[in-house]
């Protein structure tokens, strides 16, 4: 800990105004003294404040509560705990040295901490790339009582944190699935065609049950009707395919595409592992980056985190002949397969169409790519010239290629998302469950 002494800027005005009043003395000579006199009780002030705040060799003591790893896209609480240790209330100045990643140059709190008290401060910060973030010190500056000496107190806080995807929005989605509330973030209920036959158990008949279900064996051996208990299929194979190349990296409040499709995989992977299905992991770009094979063991979901974590991008094309490739050689059971992707017009998407209508041929291949916010609000602006017109023409053009790709998805037998960045994980886990319940899987 490093203390350094400063002065108050009320020090200087003040001495600023003697030296007035000694400048007037030279016309008014009995002002000379009302100078010298103002000098010397600001000399006695500013050692009166400066022996106060200098009493105690440690005088108040700093740290900093944060969390080993950050949620990408949300709010993260850091704590800083304050103990006043001297006999009278200070008022504080704190600054936090936050990473660099934040850019914050004018970041600064003021607190006042009772006698012999202790103070927490509290703040959040959204950050909006993966990766590790340095705190550095922690700046104290404690202002004496008549505030005409300040001291700063300096805390080598120095902490490294890593930034990982969403695992906040990953543990409300599981916390509410869990708990079949799925509906209260806008995962819709789905209507069950039939019934699955993985059998669950048998159990009493009440009012409502499937008569077809009834299980005569057992309720022979029984006083009541007894009815078999199906539940959805177990052990299906969810693979979440994630496009790392150059269209991924289109910004949206912040984060990229990329960020967005990660954090919604992770998001996915939990809820199928809920729901006692296998999750796996593909990224690609020009080569294949990421193979985890789709399982639901205990540790599966810290693997997947953990390789999200570590997911980048060289800003290349993507070959989707290459992931056909490790797919067919790979994945050798029926599987679901999502595929965050993103097509800016209807060129591209047919360039990759041959690849794609391959791995469908295979396994339910769903697509899931984005809605260009920007092109919609341009579209929805009044045109004032016609320089606007020509600019609203054209993105009504893209907006119009985004809706002919899902057709054109559909015409080749593939189901497709077009989503908004901040709705793509309630769509597919919406799009997750209804492909589950009408047992397309």
């Amino acid at each position: 800990m490093t203390k350094s002494f400063y002065l108050n800027n009320i020090v200087y005005y003040i001495a600023g105004s003697a030296a007035v009043v000694f400048v007037m003395s030279y016309f008014q000579p009995a002002m000379y003294r009302i100078g010298g006199l103002i000098l010397l009780l600001l000399f006695i002030a500013v050692v009166i404040d400066a022996i106060l705040v200098y009493s105690k060799k440690n005088g108040i003591n700093a740290e900093r509560l944060v969390a080993d790893r950050f949620s990408i896209g949300d709010a993260n609480k850091v704590v800083i705990r304050l103990v006043n240790q001297y006999g009278f209330p200070v008022r504080t100045s704190i600054i936090d040295e936050l990473p660099v990643q934040f850019q914050e140059r004018k970041w600064i709190r003021k607190a006042i901490v009772g006698r012999n008290d202790e103070y927490e401060l509290q703040y959040f910060l959204k950050p909006d790339t993966r990766g590790e973030y340095v705190f550095n010190d922690i700046n104290v500056y404690v202002h004496a009582p008549l505030q005409l000496v300040k001291r700063r107190y300096t805390f080598p806080s120095q902490k490294m944190v890593k930034v990982y995807p969403s695992y906040m929005q990953m543990r409300r989605y599981q916390l509410l699935a869990v708990s079949n509330r799925l509906q209260e973030v806008g995962v819709k209920k789905i209507r069950r065609i039939g019934h699955s036959m993985e059998f669950e158990q048998i159990k009493e008949y009440v009012r409502g049950d499937d008569y077809r279900t009834i299980n005569w064996k057992a309720t022979a051996r029984k006083d009541g009707l007894m009815v078999n208990n199906y539940t959805d299929e177990r052990s299906q194979q969810i693979y979440c395919l994630i496009n790392k190349g150059r269209v991924m990296k289109m910004p949206f409040g912040g984060m990229t595409l990329l960020d967005y499709a990660i954090n919604a995989a992770l998001v996915l992977s939990n809820v199928a592992l809920v729901k006692q299905d296998k999750a796996g992991l593909i990224t690609f770009e020009k080569n294949l980056d990421t193979f985890l094979l789709a399982d639901k063991k205990p540790t599966q979901m810290n693997q997947i985190l953990e390789t999200l974590y570590r997911q980048k991008t060289d800003f290349l094309e993507s070959d989707f002949e290459k992931l056909f490739s490790v797919i067919r050689n790979r994945i050798t059971n029926r599987s679901l397969l999502m595929l965050f992707t993103n097509f800016e017009s209807l060129e591209s998407l047919q360039r990759e169409m041959p690849a794609l209508k391959k791995i469908a041929h295979y396994h339910l291949l769903l697509i899931v790519f984005f809605e260009n916010t920007e092109l919609k609000s341009v579209v929805e602006k009044n045109a004032t010239s016609l320089e606007d017109i020509y600019i609203k023409t054209i993105a009504e053009k893209f907006a119009y290629e985004k809706r002919l790709m899902v057709k054109e998805l559909h015409k080749n037998g593939i189901p497709s998302i077009l989503t908004t960045p901040e709705n793509l994980t309630v769509n597919t886990i919406n799009k997750y469950l209804e492909l589950k319940t009408r047992m397309s899987i």
